[in-house]
């Protein structure tokens, strides 16, 4: 297959290395809907957890109170700062560049056990074919990390690739479900949408519902990590992620619309994998077949789309100088070459979290970097309006702020509702990142390796230059020598 060249390997600026070609809008649409969702595949766990009827309300409320803001900051925010590292940039802009290495950390990390999400769900949608792989045995771990190889390599072969492929297999994931749609209207029975939600006490798992919503619908600024690699960013990704978002809120809701109303409910069946069995009673095994297919290469997107996002946020970091020089290196094709082996490593070595775990875990520590996200939105709005700004979000800055309180609160829930495991676990790998960050500073200082000189934030248009913050460098370098 051919690809997109670069002129060089890696140590040059980033201006002599651009690709003959960028990503327009149709491959930027299913990039960003593979990094958000990939289709109805992990959904089924919240009609478990609290029944049909809160799960559609769910995926109809839910985009509204999350999805929306979160693609409104990533046009706004991502315009303005159209370069790769995305909402890294933004953190280091408003708060400096201590915590925009901090939210760098968290998301990437958060990121990678995403990512390890993909081959285990992957393989739960073969298991009903090969049972081989349904257990814990050396055959499902020799198909995680054969998996994981293949589909690293697929990122190594750049950007243009991978947004051609997340076409194709975006279509061809939504399409069965449209068939299974159009084979369920005999079947339907509306009062299986309109039967009384189980007790809100006993009969729902919040803390499984909350995580399940919120992890299909979240990730929508993975794409700012890549707004260096977009065709006219500055207008193409506000158009993108409009589209995108009316794709997901369908892809989510009409397949449960009609395999809830279609079937007749079993909560306990409805777990990850459980489309597959929903297509076998409406349509017939051939059916079930082809959803099993989209289902597997659906998370084939989502895996690629998301190593993408995660390795050129480590290469945007590092042409900013805070990681070592080579993380910037590429591939033949573009790609970021250490970034790709270090996510896929990452992935290789989370891949045996169960589901609930690897949902929970990331979105803990996805939460604290929106979190960052917010402040610094509505810091720069404040510090910085005249800025340019090519797309903005049409609300003053009080009306920024009222759109940001539903979402906070949904993270304050979430994280109160994060078990004990997934907390100490999360906690300490924030506190690793805050011992990280002063560490290569003084790597940087005894030259133990190369950083850009690029780590100065420049100022956007119409706002004053902003300094090095040297104090803040001479704390980290106290820090490190204290421990």
């Amino acid at each position: 297959m051919g690809g997109p060249k670069y002129q060089g390997l890696g140590g040059g600026s980033p201006a002599e290395q651009q690709p003959f070609r960028k990503v327009s809008v149709l491959p930027l649409v299913f990039l960003i809907f593979y990094e958000v969702s990939g289709g109805p595949f992990g959904v089924e766990d919240s009609v478990q957890a609290a029944g049909p009827f809160l799960a559609l309300l769910g995926f109809l409320l839910f985009p509204l109170i999350w999805s929306v803001p979160e693609a409104l900051i990533t046009a706004e925010m991502g315009t303005m700062f159209p370069e790769n590292g995305g909402y890294v940039v933004w953190v280091s802009s408003a708060l400096g560049p201590f915590w925009g290495f901090q939210q760098g950390w968290m998301k990437w990390l958060s990121g990678v056990i995403d990512n390890a999400l993909y081959p285990v769900l992957f393989l739960d949608y073969l298991k009903s074919s090969i049972p081989a792989v349904a257990g814990g045995g050396a055959a499902r771990s020799i198909s995680v990390l054969a998996l994981t190889a293949a589909l690293t390599y697929l990122n190594y072969r750049g950007l243009t690739i991978v947004g051609g492929v997340a076409v194709f297999l975006g279509v061809f994931s939504i399409l069965p479900f449209a068939v299974m749609g159009l084979l369920s209207i005999p079947r339907l029975e509306p009062s299986r949408w309109l039967a009384p939600p189980p007790d809100l006490r006993s009969g729902v798992d919040w803390n499984l519902y909350l995580n399940t919503l919120f992890w299909n619908l979240n990730y929508w600024d993975s794409i700012s990590t890549l707004a260096g690699e977009v065709q006219e960013p500055k207008r193409t990704l506000p158009r993108a992620l409009f589209f995108a978002l009316i794709l997901v809120v369908l892809a989510y809701f009409f397949p449960l619309l009609a395999g809830t109303g279609a079937v007749p409910l079993d909560r306990e069946l409805w777990t990850d994998g459980y489309f597959s069995e929903v297509a076998k009673i409406i349509g017939g095994a051939w059916l079930a077949w082809w959803v099993q297919a989209a289902a597997a290469l659906s998370n084939m997107g989502m895996f690629v789309a998301e190593m993408s996002s995660d390795s050129f946020q480590l290469l945007g970091m590092a042409e900013r100088g805070m990681l070592p020089e080579f993380f910037a290196r590429r591939s033949p094709y573009g790609a970021p070459l250490v970034g790709i082996l270090f996510s896929a490593s990452g992935v290789a070595l989370l891949s045996w979290l169960s589901f609930q775990e690897i949902i929970a875990a990331e979105n803990f520590l996805y939460c604290f970097g929106m979190i960052m996200e917010f402040v610094a939105f509505v810091k720069l709005r404040v510090e910085q309006p005249a800025a340019s700004r090519p797309y903005k979000v049409p609300l003053g800055t009080t009306g920024c702020v009222l759109m940001l309180l539903p979402p906070t609160v949904l993270i304050c829930v979430v994280l109160a509702l994060s078990s004990l495991k997934v907390m100490v676990v999360s906690l300490a790998a924030v506190f690793f990142g805050f011992l990280l960050h002063p560490f290569l500073k003084l790597a940087e200082r005894r030259r133990w390796a190369t950083f850009s000189s690029s780590s100065d934030l420049p100022a956007l248009d119409g706002a004053p230059p902003r300094e090095h913050d040297d104090i803040a460098d001479d704390d980290e370098e106290a820090l490190v020598t204290a421990h």
